[in-house]
Protein backbone atom coordinates (compact mmCIF):
# COMPACT_ATOMS: atom_id res chain seq x y z
CA UNK A 1 0.00 0.00 0.00
CA UNK A 2 1.60 3.36 -0.91
CA UNK A 3 1.89 6.01 1.47
CA UNK A 4 2.55 9.71 0.78
CA UNK A 5 6.22 10.47 1.66
CA UNK A 6 5.84 14.94 0.58
CA UNK A 7 5.06 17.57 3.69
CA UNK A 8 0.85 17.49 3.44
CA UNK A 9 -0.86 20.32 3.01
CA UNK A 10 -3.68 21.44 5.28
CA UNK A 11 -6.89 23.15 4.22
CA UNK A 12 -10.20 24.03 6.33
CA UNK A 13 -13.61 23.04 5.44
CA UNK A 14 -16.84 24.62 5.76
CA UNK A 15 -20.48 24.00 4.47
CA UNK A 16 -21.09 26.89 6.20
CA UNK A 17 -23.74 26.05 8.69
CA UNK A 18 -23.21 28.22 11.54
CA UNK A 19 -26.02 28.32 13.88
CA UNK A 20 -27.11 31.56 12.44
CA UNK A 21 -29.16 33.45 9.47
CA UNK A 22 -27.76 32.92 6.01
CA UNK A 23 -26.12 36.90 6.15
CA UNK A 24 -24.06 35.94 9.61
CA UNK A 25 -23.27 32.28 8.54
CA UNK A 26 -21.47 34.33 5.54
CA UNK A 27 -19.59 36.51 7.93
CA UNK A 28 -18.73 33.97 10.18
CA UNK A 29 -17.08 31.81 7.40
CA UNK A 30 -15.28 34.52 6.23
CA UNK A 31 -13.45 35.06 9.11
CA UNK A 32 -13.09 31.83 10.16
CA UNK A 33 -11.02 31.47 6.51
CA UNK A 34 -9.10 34.71 6.92
CA UNK A 35 -8.26 33.32 10.63
CA UNK A 36 -7.16 29.45 9.00
CA UNK A 37 -4.88 31.64 6.45
CA UNK A 38 -3.65 33.00 9.53
CA UNK A 39 -2.46 30.24 11.04
CA UNK A 40 -0.52 29.07 8.16
CA UNK A 41 -3.70 26.88 6.56
CA UNK A 42 -2.68 26.02 2.68
CA UNK A 43 -6.35 25.71 1.53
CA UNK A 44 -9.83 26.45 2.38
CA UNK A 45 -13.01 25.20 0.59
CA UNK A 46 -16.94 25.73 0.80
CA UNK A 47 -19.48 23.05 -0.29
CA UNK A 48 -22.57 23.84 -2.80
CA UNK A 49 -26.22 23.12 -1.20
CA UNK A 50 -29.22 24.15 -2.67
CA UNK A 51 -32.54 24.67 -1.26
CA UNK A 52 -31.93 23.06 2.52
CA UNK A 53 -30.30 25.41 5.15
CA UNK A 54 -29.62 22.38 7.57
CA UNK A 55 -27.86 20.69 4.95
CA UNK A 56 -25.27 23.33 3.79
CA UNK A 57 -25.84 27.03 3.72
CA UNK A 58 -24.19 28.28 0.40
CA UNK A 59 -25.92 27.57 -2.68
CA UNK A 60 -23.61 29.72 -4.62
CA UNK A 61 -19.71 29.09 -3.72
CA UNK A 62 -18.04 30.85 -6.81
CA UNK A 63 -20.02 34.07 -5.53
CA UNK A 64 -19.18 33.60 -2.22
CA UNK A 65 -15.35 33.12 -3.18
CA UNK A 66 -15.45 35.96 -5.21
CA UNK A 67 -15.94 38.45 -2.08
CA UNK A 68 -13.09 36.67 0.01
CA UNK A 69 -10.40 37.33 -3.35
CA UNK A 70 -9.61 40.78 -1.26
CA UNK A 71 -9.94 39.95 2.03
CA UNK A 72 -6.96 36.54 1.45
CA UNK A 73 -3.71 36.83 -0.23
CA UNK A 74 -2.11 33.35 0.47
CA UNK A 75 -4.53 30.72 1.07
CA UNK A 76 -5.91 28.65 -1.64
CA UNK A 77 -9.60 28.95 -2.32
CA UNK A 78 -11.50 25.93 -3.27
CA UNK A 79 -14.71 24.27 -3.88
CA UNK A 80 -15.60 21.12 -2.52
CA UNK A 81 -17.94 21.01 -4.52
CA UNK A 82 -19.73 22.47 -6.85
CA UNK A 83 -22.83 20.01 -7.99
CA UNK A 84 -22.20 20.44 -11.56
CA UNK A 85 -24.61 18.23 -13.35
CA UNK A 86 -27.00 20.96 -11.76
CA UNK A 87 -24.88 23.64 -13.26
CA UNK A 88 -24.71 25.47 -16.81
CA UNK A 89 -21.48 24.06 -17.62
CA UNK A 90 -20.26 27.46 -19.96
CA UNK A 91 -21.29 29.86 -17.49
CA UNK A 92 -19.53 26.98 -14.65
CA UNK A 93 -16.18 27.67 -17.31
CA UNK A 94 -16.71 31.33 -17.35
CA UNK A 95 -17.00 31.97 -13.78
CA UNK A 96 -14.20 29.91 -12.71
CA UNK A 97 -12.17 31.52 -15.10
CA UNK A 98 -12.79 34.91 -13.84
CA UNK A 99 -12.80 34.30 -10.13
CA UNK A 100 -9.24 32.91 -10.58
CA UNK A 101 -7.94 35.58 -12.28
CA UNK A 102 -9.31 37.85 -9.09
CA UNK A 103 -7.44 35.44 -7.31
CA UNK A 104 -4.20 36.10 -8.99
CA UNK A 105 -3.97 32.12 -9.57
CA UNK A 106 -5.21 30.80 -6.07
CA UNK A 107 -8.42 28.99 -7.01
CA UNK A 108 -8.87 24.87 -6.90
CA UNK A 109 -12.20 23.60 -8.27
CA UNK A 110 -14.01 20.46 -6.68
CA UNK A 111 -16.75 18.98 -8.63
CA UNK A 112 -19.48 16.29 -7.39
CA UNK A 113 -22.31 14.49 -8.88
CA UNK A 114 -24.72 16.49 -6.45
CA UNK A 115 -27.16 16.07 -3.64
CA UNK A 116 -30.57 14.83 -2.52
CA UNK A 117 -32.75 13.21 -5.67
CA UNK A 118 -35.26 16.15 -4.77
CA UNK A 119 -32.59 18.84 -5.45
CA UNK A 120 -32.56 17.90 -9.00
CA UNK A 121 -35.81 18.74 -9.60
CA UNK A 122 -35.78 22.57 -10.05
CA UNK A 123 -33.01 22.44 -12.71
CA UNK A 124 -35.08 20.03 -14.92
CA UNK A 125 -33.57 17.09 -13.93
CA UNK A 126 -34.12 13.41 -12.63
CA UNK A 127 -31.38 12.45 -10.18
CA UNK A 128 -30.67 9.00 -12.27
CA UNK A 129 -29.69 11.28 -15.19
CA UNK A 130 -26.60 12.33 -12.97
CA UNK A 131 -23.56 10.59 -14.10
CA UNK A 132 -24.28 10.99 -17.85
CA UNK A 133 -24.58 14.89 -17.32
CA UNK A 134 -21.93 15.10 -14.83
CA UNK A 135 -19.40 13.33 -17.76
CA UNK A 136 -21.06 15.91 -20.42
CA UNK A 137 -20.57 18.81 -18.36
CA UNK A 138 -17.23 18.30 -17.03
CA UNK A 139 -15.93 17.74 -20.70
CA UNK A 140 -17.61 21.15 -21.92
CA UNK A 141 -15.85 22.66 -19.12
CA UNK A 142 -12.30 21.12 -19.73
CA UNK A 143 -13.23 21.99 -23.72
CA UNK A 144 -13.69 25.63 -22.70
CA UNK A 145 -11.03 26.38 -20.32
CA UNK A 146 -8.99 25.03 -22.58
CA UNK A 147 -9.83 27.63 -25.24
CA UNK A 148 -11.84 25.34 -27.27
CA UNK A 149 -14.71 25.76 -30.06
CA UNK A 150 -18.09 25.72 -28.37
CA UNK A 151 -21.08 25.83 -30.16
CA UNK A 152 -21.62 28.82 -32.39
CA UNK A 153 -17.66 29.11 -33.14
CA UNK A 154 -17.48 30.92 -29.98
CA UNK A 155 -14.31 30.94 -27.36
CA UNK A 156 -14.05 31.26 -24.03
CA UNK A 157 -12.88 34.81 -22.49
CA UNK A 158 -10.51 34.58 -20.38
CA UNK A 159 -9.30 30.86 -21.62
CA UNK A 160 -7.79 29.31 -18.74
CA UNK A 161 -6.10 25.94 -19.66
CA UNK A 162 -3.94 25.74 -16.48
CA UNK A 163 -7.73 25.79 -14.47
CA UNK A 164 -7.06 22.05 -15.84
CA UNK A 165 -4.46 21.03 -13.46
CA UNK A 166 -6.99 22.22 -10.43
CA UNK A 167 -9.55 19.56 -10.91
CA UNK A 168 -10.82 17.61 -7.80
CA UNK A 169 -13.21 14.74 -8.20
CA UNK A 170 -15.72 13.76 -4.77
CA UNK A 171 -16.27 10.30 -4.81
CA UNK A 172 -17.81 7.74 -2.31
CA UNK A 173 -17.09 4.70 -4.67
CA UNK A 174 -14.35 2.63 -6.22
CA UNK A 175 -15.70 3.45 -10.06
CA UNK A 176 -15.02 7.43 -8.93
CA UNK A 177 -11.71 7.03 -8.05
CA UNK A 178 -11.27 5.20 -11.20
CA UNK A 179 -12.34 7.92 -12.75
CA UNK A 180 -10.83 10.91 -11.20
CA UNK A 181 -7.76 8.52 -11.59
CA UNK A 182 -7.86 8.44 -15.04
CA UNK A 183 -8.80 11.89 -16.28
CA UNK A 184 -5.65 13.11 -14.16
CA UNK A 185 -7.48 15.16 -11.39
CA UNK A 186 -7.23 15.49 -7.73
CA UNK A 187 -9.51 13.22 -5.67
CA UNK A 188 -11.46 14.50 -2.82
CA UNK A 189 -12.74 11.97 -0.18
CA UNK A 190 -15.48 12.05 2.22
CA UNK A 191 -15.82 12.98 6.15
CA UNK A 192 -17.49 10.05 6.91
CA UNK A 193 -19.92 7.61 4.54
CA UNK A 194 -22.46 4.96 4.84
CA UNK A 195 -21.19 1.43 5.78
CA UNK A 196 -22.62 -1.60 3.77
CA UNK A 197 -25.33 -3.65 5.32
CA UNK A 198 -23.04 -6.67 4.92
CA UNK A 199 -20.14 -5.10 6.91
CA UNK A 200 -22.03 -2.22 9.15
CA UNK A 201 -19.00 -1.98 11.65
CA UNK A 202 -16.42 -1.12 8.96
CA UNK A 203 -14.00 1.66 9.56
CA UNK A 204 -13.76 4.81 7.12
CA UNK A 205 -10.29 3.88 5.89
CA UNK A 206 -11.95 0.07 4.72
CA UNK A 207 -13.96 2.03 2.20
CA UNK A 208 -11.72 4.64 1.69
CA UNK A 209 -8.42 2.53 0.69
CA UNK A 210 -9.80 0.79 -2.11
CA UNK A 211 -10.93 3.89 -3.59
CA UNK A 212 -7.12 5.26 -3.58
CA UNK A 213 -6.17 1.96 -4.82
CA UNK A 214 -8.49 2.64 -7.78
CA UNK A 215 -7.35 6.25 -8.77
CA UNK A 216 -3.50 5.54 -8.21
CA UNK A 217 -3.71 2.22 -10.67
CA UNK A 218 -5.75 4.57 -13.24
CA UNK A 219 -3.56 7.20 -13.23
CA UNK A 220 -1.67 8.55 -15.96
CA UNK A 221 2.12 8.03 -15.73
CA UNK A 222 4.09 10.87 -14.69
CA UNK A 223 1.09 12.58 -13.15
CA UNK A 224 1.72 13.77 -9.27
CA UNK A 225 -1.35 12.06 -7.48
CA UNK A 226 -3.47 14.68 -5.72
CA UNK A 227 -5.47 12.80 -2.63
CA UNK A 228 -7.53 15.20 -0.58
CA UNK A 229 -8.64 13.36 2.96
CA UNK A 230 -11.27 15.54 4.91
CA UNK A 231 -12.00 14.82 8.92
CA UNK A 232 -14.52 15.87 10.80
CA UNK A 233 -12.46 17.60 13.73
CA UNK A 234 -12.87 19.41 16.77
CA UNK A 235 -10.13 20.34 18.82
CA UNK A 236 -10.84 22.35 22.28
CA UNK A 237 -8.55 23.30 25.06
CA UNK A 238 -10.30 20.55 27.73
CA UNK A 239 -11.59 16.89 26.88
CA UNK A 240 -14.77 17.81 28.90
CA UNK A 241 -15.23 21.27 26.58
CA UNK A 242 -14.85 19.22 23.41
CA UNK A 243 -17.13 16.05 24.16
CA UNK A 244 -20.13 18.62 25.50
CA UNK A 245 -19.83 20.58 21.74
CA UNK A 246 -19.91 16.79 20.43
CA UNK A 247 -22.43 15.85 22.48
CA UNK A 248 -24.91 18.82 21.62
CA UNK A 249 -23.95 19.14 18.03
CA UNK A 250 -24.24 15.39 16.79
CA UNK A 251 -27.82 14.58 18.82
CA UNK A 252 -28.85 17.21 16.49
CA UNK A 253 -28.42 15.61 13.71
CA UNK A 254 -28.96 12.02 14.30
CA UNK A 255 -32.40 11.61 12.32
CA UNK A 256 -30.90 13.21 9.04
CA UNK A 257 -27.53 10.30 8.89
CA UNK A 258 -30.01 7.66 9.95
CA UNK A 259 -31.90 8.52 6.80
CA UNK A 260 -28.97 8.36 5.17
CA UNK A 261 -27.87 5.30 6.01
CA UNK A 262 -25.64 5.28 8.49
CA UNK A 263 -26.21 2.76 11.41
CA UNK A 264 -25.90 4.13 15.10
CA UNK A 265 -24.68 1.46 17.42
CA UNK A 266 -25.53 3.12 20.40
CA UNK A 267 -27.13 6.56 22.46
CA UNK A 268 -24.27 7.81 24.64
CA UNK A 269 -22.07 10.29 23.21
CA UNK A 270 -19.05 8.03 22.08
CA UNK A 271 -21.49 5.57 20.06
CA UNK A 272 -22.29 8.88 18.02
CA UNK A 273 -18.44 9.37 17.81
CA UNK A 274 -17.88 6.51 16.20
CA UNK A 275 -20.99 5.99 14.06
CA UNK A 276 -20.20 9.80 12.59
CA UNK A 277 -16.01 9.34 12.00
CA UNK A 278 -15.78 12.07 14.49
CA UNK A 279 -12.48 13.04 16.24
CA UNK A 280 -12.66 15.25 18.59
CA UNK A 281 -10.93 16.35 22.35
CA UNK A 282 -7.54 17.52 23.55
CA UNK A 283 -4.92 18.09 20.58
CA UNK A 284 -3.48 14.44 21.98
CA UNK A 285 -6.71 12.86 22.17
CA UNK A 286 -7.45 13.62 18.41
CA UNK A 287 -3.66 13.03 17.28
CA UNK A 288 -3.69 9.74 18.57
CA UNK A 289 -7.22 9.35 16.93
CA UNK A 290 -5.90 10.44 13.39
CA UNK A 291 -3.06 8.69 13.75
CA UNK A 292 -5.46 5.39 13.63
CA UNK A 293 -6.83 6.38 10.68
CA UNK A 294 -5.06 4.31 7.87
CA UNK A 295 -6.34 6.67 4.70
CA UNK A 296 -4.38 9.90 6.17
CA UNK A 297 -0.77 8.46 5.95
CA UNK A 298 -1.78 8.40 2.21
CA UNK A 299 -3.61 11.59 1.55
CA UNK A 300 -1.67 14.55 0.01
CA UNK A 301 -4.27 17.32 1.64
CA UNK A 302 -5.29 16.97 4.82
CA UNK A 303 -8.46 19.44 5.02
CA UNK A 304 -10.31 19.26 8.43
CA UNK A 305 -14.00 20.50 9.39
CA UNK A 306 -15.65 20.91 12.20
CA UNK A 307 -19.06 19.82 10.90
CA UNK A 308 -20.96 17.66 12.72
CA UNK A 309 -20.37 19.06 15.81
CA UNK A 310 -20.85 22.75 14.60
CA UNK A 311 -19.96 24.47 18.22
CA UNK A 312 -19.88 28.37 18.38
CA UNK A 313 -17.84 30.65 15.90
CA UNK A 314 -15.37 31.17 18.89
CA UNK A 315 -14.66 27.57 19.44
CA UNK A 316 -13.96 26.71 15.42
CA UNK A 317 -11.56 29.66 15.60
CA UNK A 318 -9.35 27.90 18.87
CA UNK A 319 -10.20 24.62 17.19
CA UNK A 320 -8.28 26.13 14.36
CA UNK A 321 -5.77 27.69 15.90
CA UNK A 322 -4.99 24.11 17.80
CA UNK A 323 -5.01 22.23 14.47
CA UNK A 324 -2.32 24.63 13.34
CA UNK A 325 -0.14 24.04 16.51
CA UNK A 326 -0.44 20.70 17.46
CA UNK A 327 -2.56 18.38 15.55
CA UNK A 328 -1.60 19.34 11.68
CA UNK A 329 2.41 18.87 12.32
CA UNK A 330 1.81 15.77 14.05
CA UNK A 331 0.31 14.27 10.96
CA UNK A 332 3.13 14.89 8.86
CA UNK A 333 2.34 18.98 7.96
CA UNK A 334 4.57 21.82 7.55
CA UNK A 335 4.04 25.38 6.59
CA UNK A 336 4.82 25.83 2.98
CA UNK A 337 5.46 28.75 1.08
CA UNK A 338 2.57 29.97 -1.95
CA UNK A 339 5.33 29.51 -4.64
CA UNK A 340 5.55 25.73 -3.51
CA UNK A 341 2.37 25.55 -3.51
CA UNK A 342 2.25 26.61 -7.07
CA UNK A 343 4.82 24.12 -7.74
CA UNK A 344 3.55 21.21 -6.55
CA UNK A 345 -0.10 21.92 -8.13
CA UNK A 346 1.69 22.09 -11.68
CA UNK A 347 0.79 19.78 -14.61
CA UNK A 348 2.89 17.02 -14.22
CA UNK A 349 1.70 14.74 -17.45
Amino acid sequence: MSTSTSPKRLGFFSRVLDQADAKTRYGLVSEQIIHAEKQGFDSAWVAQHHFNGDEGGLPAPLVFLAALAPQTSRIRLGTGVITLPMENAVRVAEDTAVLDSLLDGRLEVGFGTGGTPQAFLPFGLESGQRTEVYGNHLALVRNAWAGGELTGGNRLYPAAPHLRDHVWQATFSVGGGLRAGRDGDGLMLSRTQPRPPETPDAKLSDLQNPIIDAYLSALPAGRQPRILGSRSLFVADSRKEALHFADLGLRRIVEHFKAAGFAIPGEITADLIKAFDVHVGTPDDVIASLQADAVLARVTDLVFQVHSVDPPHEYILRSLELTAAHVAPALGWAPQSATGNERRFAAQA
